[in-house]
């Protein structure tokens, strides 16, 4: 990736330029980092999409083989937004972006390891609601979130971008997890999970609308992993798919 970004935001005397509601930059400072990283990675953002239409293509085929590709294209999205995005574009203007490095490492570590870890592990969509919640993630995440952003005004480069950026990679994340096994996707939806509050806050705090795809991807997360919990059918695979606890 060429270059890092400048610090012409540094402005204080921590070298965080405060932004109204708190947070450590502002939103001008967001986006600008935006269209350095996305400048600096190109074409990385068409990569990811090739790769995200390849993951869709081996839902497909549950097999063993699938589950490991699966799972080494979303540990790749994880990765690339840990040590690109927040370690190096990320961290000159946010104080706390080098422990969402950390966070995004980890779970690509999880997510590669998963698959040995559990042996069982499959993704593929049945005809149940979770199935149709996890379809319908992976959508937006991929074509409704960039034209929400769009309408909202976010032109290229200046825009998060699909597989390359933290939010809309979560959302793709947990649509694709939501079509595995409980008992072992459960543990790969906790990191996830914790960005859609961290990252749901930038809907309100830094005018980004599409991430309040973020909230409601919490809120459908909640609901199955309470209606799995108390054994409500809604929450639950067709008989087909082994969703044991």
């Amino acid at each position: 990736m060429a270059g890092r970004p400048s610090r012409d935001y540094a402005i204080c005397p921590r070298k965080f330029a405060y932004g109204r509601h708190g947070v450590p930059f502002t939103t001008d400072a967001f986006f600008a980092v935006f269209g350095q990283y996305n400048t600096a990675i190109w074409p990385l953002p068409v990569a990811a999409y090739v790769a995200g239409l390849f993951a869709l293509v081996l839902l497909r085929r549950p097999n063993r083989l699938s589950a490991i590709l699966v799972a080494f294209i979303l540990a790749a999205m994880w990765l690339v937004n840990g040590i690109g995005y927040h370690w190096l574009f990320f961290a000159p203007i946010n104080p706390l972006a080098h422990v969402f490095a950390a966070m995004f490492t980890a779970q690509a570590m999880l997510l590669l390891g998963a698959p040995f870890a559990f042996r069982d592990l499959r993704f593929s969509p049945g005809r149940d609601l979770r199935s149709l919640a996890g379809l319908v993630m992976v959508i937006f995440a991929a074509l409704l979130y960039p034209l929400w952003g769009w309408l909202a005004g976010h032109a290229w480069p200046q825009t998060p971008m699909f597989g390359v950026a933290p939010c809309p990679t979560t959302i793709f994340t947990v649509g694709v997890l939501l079509l595995g096994p409980w008992h072992a996707v459960r543990w790969l939806l906790v990191v996830p999970a914790l960005w859609t509050v961290i990252g749901g806050s930038a809907a309100i705090l830094l005018n980004v609308p599409q991430d309040f795809g973020l909230i409601a991807t919490l809120i459908v997360l909640m609901s199955f992993t309470v209606g799995h919990w108390r054994g409500d059918s809604f929450a639950l695979r067709t008989a087909a798919h082994d969703d044991r606890s």
